[in-house]
């Protein structure tokens, strides 16, 4: 699918990975839905990004806030050929712990934003794609999911958030077997451990020592670098229902 014309719904877009690939994506050409809670900062990403881009105050979880958002960017750009999601939460809490099992709730909170958010936002932009014209590959859509090397290394402290994520790569092949008939492909990354907003306050020492983990390169991902591998997904008509590890080899302990 060509960037310049594409229409992208792109979730968390008003910082972070999202932002990185909201930028990304208008500089090849593309125009933008910028999907986020964070209303000061959304707007800001889409007015420094001009008539490319807009802002909907969206819950990912809340279906009628998702709804109200693509209606948004129907009715200013006329369609919606592309899905990136990046909007999710991370927690640390051990199953059993001083304080006792893990809460019920904070669990449930995990999964409904990082697991549930994530459908519930790509199933209604599929009801656009699917109405959209073939490209000449027979596309009409592409959805890029977001997941994470704790999928398959999780933690100690990250049973909800492996579990969501876990969930994210487990749907991914069905969902690409239930839209090949629509000529809508699906594909998910996996970041392994990238400088994001929240990584920001934790110190250099404790970004050094990250680092350190990963084989190579000795650093942190850029989230531009998750950026480009979304837009290389958009553009790629062969990759279909697989999930793609960005993360410097790192196989976490």
């Amino acid at each position: 699918m060509k960037l310049d014309q594409t229409v992208a719904v792109i979730t968390g877009g008003a910082s972070g990975l999202g932002e990185a690939t909201v930028r990304n994506f208008v500089e090849g050409g593309a125009r933008v839905a910028i999907f986020d809670m964070n209303a000061e900062k959304g707007e800001q990403v889409a007015s420094e990004l001009g008539d490319a881009a807009i802002f909907c105050a969206v819950n990912v979880t809340d279906e009628n806030s998702i709804a109200s958002g693509v209606a948004a960017t129907m009715e200013k750009f006329g369609k919606i050929n592309a899905n990136v999601n990046c909007a999710g939460i991370g927690v640390a809490m051990k199953t059993m712990g001083k304080e006792g099992p893990h809460t019920l709730d904070l669990f449930k909170k995990v999964i409904d934003i990082n697991l549930v958010g994530t459908f519930n936002t790509f199933r209604l932009c599929v009801e656009q794609m699917a109405k959209n014209e073939p490209n000449s590959e027979g596309e009409r859509g592409v959805i890029v999911n977001t997941a994470s090397v704790a999928a398959f290394d999780g933690q100690k402290g990250q049973v909800a958030y492996s579990a969501s994520k876990g969930g994210i790569v487990g749907m991914t092949l069905p969902v690409a077997r239930d839209l090949a008939f629509y000529g809508i492909r699906i594909c998910t990354i996996a970041p392994g451990l990238f400088y994001t907003p929240l990584f920001e306050g934790l110190g250099q020492e404790v970004v050094d020592s990250l680092s350190a983990q990963v084989t190579f390169p000795k650093r942190l991902g850029s989230p531009a670098e998750y950026g480009q591998l979304a837009r290389n997904i958009v553009e790629s008509p062969y990759l279909n229902g697989e999930t793609i590890r960005i993360d410097g080899a790192i196989r976490l302990p």
